[in-house]
């Protein structure tokens, strides 16, 4: 975890660098789960900042009864960030109506029945806005810094890389399920969830491969 960042913007922070690091692999299963990162991103980060002691956000305070009504669903949420905007006078780049145009992209990534793919002027869209709301929200400089300066720092100890040959052993033996009415392969599902687990039943697979094709060939 990165250094500098309070304890409560973790949560937040969090999904920033699971989107990004899914939005680098770049396949069509890591752009559905980066637009939909980014987009918990978003509402995690408006969620958890009204519910903070006003010690831990700058000193504003609210009135409970619109803290109540600004966490009612998702585009009340999003009235308040605009409301705090305002408020602060601080520039932005993109409206209400480009956020919730994000968020209906990627409900139809969750929710849908179609295996759309994001469009990367989207994915790009969404993952300016997700940054910027954390920084705003926060009081952080520079947040894409923030993620990118982790991910450099942990190059080194980087999780096992998914490949097409791995992919077709785990595909092989577990073939495909079906969550929110699309299709994965478990080699997706594996890696998304866990790169270590993913390499190891890769190996297993494998192993049983082997040693099966040993015990037909004995006589």
């Amino acid at each position: 975890m990165s250094s500098g960042l309070h304890p409560w913007a973790y949560g937040p922070y969090e999904l920033l660098l699971h989107a990004e690091l899914h939005m680098r692999d770049g396949d069509d299963f890591d752009r559905r789960i980066a637009m939909i990162s980014y987009d918990n991103a978003i509402e995690v980060a408006i969620t958890t900042y009204l519910s903070l002691n006003p010690i831990q956000r700058q000193g504003r305070e609210y009135q409970n009864t619109d803290v109540d009504a600004w966490l009612r669903n998702y585009h009340t949420k999003i009235d308040f960030l605009f409301q705090e905007v305002a408020h602060r006078a601080v520039p932005c780049s993109f409206s209400k109506a480009e956020v919730v145009w994000c968020h209906d992209i990627r409900n139809k990534q969750y929710h849908g029945g179609s295996n759309t793919i994001p469009q990367s002027r989207d994915m790009q869209h969404i993952r300016h806005i997700a940054f910027w709301i954390f920084s705003f929200l926060y009081d952080i400089e520079n947040a894409e810094h923030i993620v990118l300066a982790d991910i450099e720092r942990n190059e080194s100890n980087r999780l096992p890389s998914k490949n097409k040959d791995q992919d077709v052993l785990i595909d092989k033996v577990h073939g495909v399920y079906e969550i929110a009415g699309h299709n994965f392969y478990t080699s997706e599902i594996l890696y998304a969830l866990d790169p270590i687990l993913y390499s190891e039943t890769a190996t297993g697979v494998a192993t049983d491969d082997t040693q099966g094709d040993g015990e037909d060939n004995q006589t």
